[in-house]
């Protein structure tokens, strides 16, 4: 999932801490942000909040925990 700016940072966060799974970011320039480490979690919603949110794209190890991240774009198309 193709994430733009994300304004609703501590939803987002929330969706994070309850995933069963790994919860990536990626970069085109091959970054990954492992979103269940707090200190990534501050590096990459810097990222997504600077001029480089446009180029993250999320991934979850667990697909149950796709639906959820699928909620919160539906209710937030302004994100995607």
């Amino acid at each position: 999932m193709k994430l733009t700016k994300i304004e609703q940072v501590n939803e987002f966060l929330a969706i994070v801490d309850s995933c069963k799974g790994d919860v990536t970011l990626r970069s085109v320039d091959g970054d990954i942000f492992n979103l269940k480490s707090k200190l990534s979690q501050y590096i990459a919603i810097a990222a997504l909040l600077g001029q480089h949110g446009d180029e993250l794209e999320l991934f979850c190890s667990d697909s149950s925990d796709e639906g959820k991240f699928m909620n919160f774009l539906m209710k937030n198309p302004d994100v995607q």
